[in-house]
């Protein structure tokens, strides 16, 4: 059984939508007009009912102006348009999210306890751009517990690198800095 038959009945989630190729754009445009599947090598249809929730971080309108994506399969997914903003936009989810991923990754490394985060560290890093969204912070947060093994994460915690970083280019990052307003003077 595949995931639109395991799903039959309920959600299916599909992640990055807009980075489909043309052919399984055609494949789920069919999926979705007729409701229904053929089991790969199968003979007979399944009937599906299931909810679609799509997501992407492109702009799938210009897609579908550049021709990129079907515009029918758009006209299908954007039933219920849900968008959020970047993480940059959302300041004020910092903390929160901070807070999440330390107790998140602290568990998975095994750590007894979540270490702390100093206050000015948390101010410092709401004021990041975060190019890379929540995927970012998230890798922050995991490479800043390998590397203080537990202890309190302060400011200094996640002042990591003086490596380059592409999506940087954008910012006027010319001290070569993956956090480039991280990184102390002189």
């Amino acid at each position: 059984r595949g995931r639109f038959e395991r799903a039959n009945g309920g959600t299916i989630f599909l992640d990055e939508i807009g980075e489909l190729p043309p052919a399984a754009q055609i494949r789920l445009l069919r999926v979705l007009q007729s409701r229904e599947i053929e089991r790969v090598g199968g003979t007979t249809t399944i009937p599906v009912d299931i909810r679609v929730i799509a997501a992407t971080h492109r702009n799938l309108e210009k897609m579908v102006a550049d021709g990129a994506f079907r515009e029918d399969l758009w006209f299908r997914i954007n039933v219920f348009p849900v968008t959020i903003p970047p993480l940059r936009r959302r300041q004020s989810d910092i903390p929160l999210l901070l807070t999440h991923f330390v107790a998140r990754k602290a568990e998975e490394l095994g750590f007894r306890n979540p270490p702390s985060i100093a206050s000015g560290a948390v101010s410092t890093l709401m004021q990041y751009p975060w190019p890379g969204n929540v995927r970012e912070l998230e890798n922050v947060v995991e490479r800043a517990l390998i590397q203080n093994r537990g202890r309190a994460l302060t400011l200094d915690s996640f002042t990591i690198s003086k490596q380059g970083n592409g999506p940087l280019a954008a910012l006027d990052d010319s001290l070569g800095c993956v956090f480039p307003c991280l990184v102390k003077p002189g």
